[in-house]
């Protein structure tokens, strides 16, 4: 079988990798072009060329594939019979999905038609999903609409966060990869529909990062946390000051005032994200609106993460 890869992030790699120890015939893979990145801007290689390149893999990058003649003639020309996408970064058109004999074929991190879309592992956490998992489809022209071939579900941790579980699932996904190519191969990969009973997984922005005192339970925020981590980090302030918190734990009031031996009715009178303590030792508490947020990981601004007691003794707290 003849397969074209498309894939960027190091999630891809993953499944790039598990169909490459398979040895099957890989006749080229398309990423995305190099990327500027740090502080020297330096152009970067996306986790898929690197391990192309050092598999001496053909490796395409296209700026854009829609109305892209050239290369829509150079994938008729490789004349795949099958092309495996995995989180490639960009919707091919129709012109490219017909050209393999046996279809085009996504690995998804959702167990769909729940979290179709950009971010379904990040929305996964945030929405505080007890578990979540990968499906592979035959892929049509619309967003993650094709009909699902396999899938399998994966646990969501209690404290696991968004790159923990995209680094665990990327594994399953190169799995599930090799063995929904296995039954296509046979002739034994189903074909199931999705029907209209979907959600849709939305880009991440840079707004939502900011906590919601006012309108997020604890578990909530912690739940943004655990989201976040390690994409862009959710944040508020601490001494007037941007902070991002990396970690975070959940208190019930009472224990907290137990634990320190504090009034409670000091606690309920407070405002919401304002911090209820502030000690190298015993750490930095911000009230939510039911219950406390206990933070462990921590950054200021221009700073590296760090733990809580580490920041707070660099402030003299």
């Amino acid at each position: 079988m003849r397969i074209l890869f498309m894939g960027t992030p190091d999630f891809a790699e993953e499944s790039l990798r598990a169909i490459y120890e398979e040895e099957y015939e890989i006749i080229g893979v398309v990423t995305n072009p190099d990327r500027p990145k740090g502080r020297g801007m330096k152009m970067v290689p996306s986790p898929v060329k690197e391990f192309a390149i050092s598999k001496q893999l053909p490796i395409y990058q296209p700026e854009k594939v829609r109305k892209n003649e050239e290369f829509i003639s150079k994938i008729k020309e490789l004349d795949p019979d099958l092309i495996c996408v995995v989180a490639y970064g960009k919707i091919l058109p129709k012109e490219i999905l017909d050209i393999p004999k046996l279809g085009c074929i996504n690995v998804h991190a959702s167990l769909l038609p729940k979290y179709r879309g950009a971010a379904p592992i990040q929305w996964a956490v945030i929405n505080g999903d007890k578990e979540t998992g990968v499906t592979t489809m035959y892929m049509d022209i619309g967003m993650d609409t094709g009909d699902m071939i396999l899938s399998q579900k994966v646990q969501i941790g209690e404290n696991e966060t968004t790159g923990e579980l995209w680094n665990r699932l990327s594994k399953v996904g190169g799995k599930l990869l090799v063995e929904t190519i296995k039954q296509i191969q046979n002739g034994t990969a189903p074909r199931i529909k999705q029907g209209e009973d979907f959600t849709m997984a939305k880009m991440l922005d840079k707004e939502m990062a900011k906590i919601n005192w006012q309108e997020k339970t604890a578990m909530q925020i912690k739940n943004l946390v655990r989201g976040l981590n390690p994409i862009m980090g959710a944040y508020t302030f601490f001494n007037d000051k941007k902070v991002k918190l990396w970690k975070v734990e959940v208190l019930k009031e009472e224990d907290f005032v137990n634990k320190f031996n504090l009034n409670i009715n000091d606690v309920k009178e407070k405002e919401v994200g304002t911090v209820l303590l502030s000690n190298s030792k015993k750490g930095l508490f911000f009230k939510a609106i039911d219950g406390i947020i206990d933070v462990k990981e921590i950054q200021a601004e221009n700073a590296k993460r760090m733990s809580v007691s580490d920041f707070l003794r660099g402030i003299g707290k």
